[in-house]
């Protein structure tokens, strides 16, 4: 950037918004007091909360934002593995009821992720197949056992043992 900014100064390069390019009339030049500035902070990387220092420490805000990457992972779950689209609501009732419903689904959804070891979009596809059913024939009630795939009883025991 610095040498972007050179060149912009000496005419080689055409005049164009630079980080550290000083402007003043119709005079380029470097500002050697923001290239210094910059060359102090490399390396460093700032967090900025609105949390007073006194009630969370350094620490904490920095886990927090390290985990931000679940939050982004939960909201493409919610669109993608749980097929959760916008849905135009007038009333407050209706909406906190729609976002309660999807915050539902995401919750149980990662926990079955939690115990079953898999990403939510495979443990869906894979038990989609797994089905019971109980039929009255004749007055009589028939019970059909679910038949389970072959390597899929392992993830419903871990599943049945977090219950």
């Amino acid at each position: 950037m610095e040498r972007k900014a050179l060149a912009v100064a000496e005419g080689k390069a055409p005049m164009k918004k630079v980080r550290f390019l000083k402007v003043t009339g119709a005079e380029k030049e470097l500002d050697e007091k923001v290239t210094e500035r910059a060359r102090m902070l490399a390396g460093l990387k700032g967090y900025v909360t609105n949390l007073p220092l006194e009630s969370v420490p350094a620490t904490q805000v920095i886990g927090a934002y390290h985990d931000l990457w679940q939050v982004e992972a939960s909201f493409r779950m919610t669109k993608s593995d749980l097929r959760a689209r916008p849905i135009f609501h007038r009333e407050k009732d209706s909406i906190d009821a729609h976002l309660t419903v999807v915050f539902a689904a995401l919750a149980i959804g990662r926990h079955l992720q939690e115990l079953s070891g898999l990403p939510l979009k495979r443990l869906i596809t894979d038990l989609k197949s797994v089905r019971s059913a109980k039929v009255l024939v004749n007055g009589q009630m028939v019970t059909f056992a679910a038949q389970i795939p072959e390597g899929l009883e392992e993830v419903l025991s871990r599943l049945r043992g977090g219950y």
